[in-house]
């Protein structure tokens, strides 16, 4: 079968840094302002006013995506240093604290606020999400069932938040785990069709849980406002390559997925509980950990595992396009992720403001 035109599109979210604290600083009001008159729409507050979101048009493969999220990079580093600050990339900031921060004042965020209180308070994280267009409704709640199996996998390649308020969590991704303190995050539940998905949100909407859906915030969830399915669990790429690699590798999925669904097979459906607990694994050790390989009731090194992901999809690269992108999955395993070389960075040196260093240069280095 002829693949359908998978379109993509990929948020980032960035830390805005005094180069001289190496904390965060809050000004992305000021970057926004003065973002919209190159970047328009494209660049967005974020509930924190140390962060400020960006996110690509909808790009037709993955070799326009890369274009995009370069020039978006080079942007807000541009627009960052004429105040004299500096951008990085990554799920949390080392050292700074979210009690310091101020939240955005946009009616949005202070809702926020006042609903999660305390929660919401604490969200001093940052996140990359990958739009991958899909027309057909049905198609979409179809993707998302198969794909939720996936998600420890995609979130071990991407991980870069081992550092909280100074702390070493012993966590390849806290990003994670202060998300998932929000209410209808993690795991998303299945459906058997469009129709029981939108009732499920119908619900909420008539109880008074979420005025709109855009507050359902699962690791993968039909986007409320477009014909995407959009995957949120990965943490923010360091470097452009890993950023790419994951959004090939999401992109090539759900054209295996529908490949597969187009010859009347479908990926195994396991029990939610038993993917949280590899999710957790992810978190926790990151590309170091093993995950459980259901079918066979067995413990398998993540690497093995990412290998096996990409040996899935190959079939699909070529007519994508993206293969050379799918395949840097080899140099994230051999140079580990944003949290390994982030921690080999402080047990060499014992300076987390090293660190930052090192973040930031690596979020500039392509851009």
């Amino acid at each position: 079968m002829a693949l359908p035109k998978l379109t993509l599109g990929i948020e980032e979210e960035y830390q805005i840094i005094d180069p001289k604290t190496r904390k965060l600083s809050p000004h992305s009001e000021t970057l926004v302002r003065e973002g919209t008159k190159t970047l328009g729409d494209q660049i967005k507050p974020e509930f924190m006013r140390s962060q400020v979101e960006v996110g690509t048009r909808v790009c037709q493969d993955v070799g326009e995506a890369r274009q995009e999220v370069v020039r978006l990079r080079r942007e807000i580093a541009r627009l960052a240093a004429e105040e004299g600050l500096t951008m990085a990339a990554a799920s949390t900031h080392p050292i700074s604290e979210w009690s310091d921060q101020k939240v955005t004042g946009a009616d949005r965020y202070r809702q926020l606020e006042d609903d999660l209180r305390d929660v919401a308070r604490r969200l001093l994280i940052f996140g990359m999400h990958v739009h991958v267009g899909i027309e057909d409704p049905e198609m979409r709640i179809d993707v998302m069932n198969q794909a939720r199996y996936f998600v420890p996998h995609l979130l071990a390649l991407s991980t870069s938040s081992p550092f909280w308020q100074g702390r070493d969590t012993g966590l390849k991704s806290y990003r994670s785990v202060i998300f998932e303190n929000m209410p209808r995050s993690g795991i998303p539940p299945s459906f058997r069709a469009y129709s029981e998905y939108q009732g499920f949100i119908d619900t909420l909407v008539a109880t008074g849980c979420i005025d709109e859906p855009t507050k359902i915030w699962w690791d993968i969830r039909p986007h409320p406002k477009f014909p995407t399915l959009e995957f949120r669990m990965a943490d923010v790429c360091t470097r452009v390559d890993e950023c790419m690699c994951v959004a090939a590798i999401l992109q090539a999925l759900v054209a295996k997925l529908i490949k597969l669904r187009h010859d009347n097979q479908s990926w195994r459906s396991y029990r939610h509980h038993l993917i949280t607990e590899n999710k957790w694994r992810a978190v926790r050790y990151g590309l170091d950990g093993h995950l459980i390989d259901f079918g066979k009731r067995q413990e398998i090194p993540v690497r093995h595992l990412a290998l096996e992901v990409l040996e899935l999809v190959d079939d699909v690269l070529d007519e994508l396009g993206s293969r050379k992108e799918a395949e840097y999955l080899h140099q994230i395993l051999k140079e580990g992720s944003s949290a390994d070389r982030q921690l080999d960075t402080f047990r060499r040196t014992g300076n987390l403001e090293a660190v930052v260093d090192q973040l930031i240069e690596e979020s500039q280095d392509s851009a």
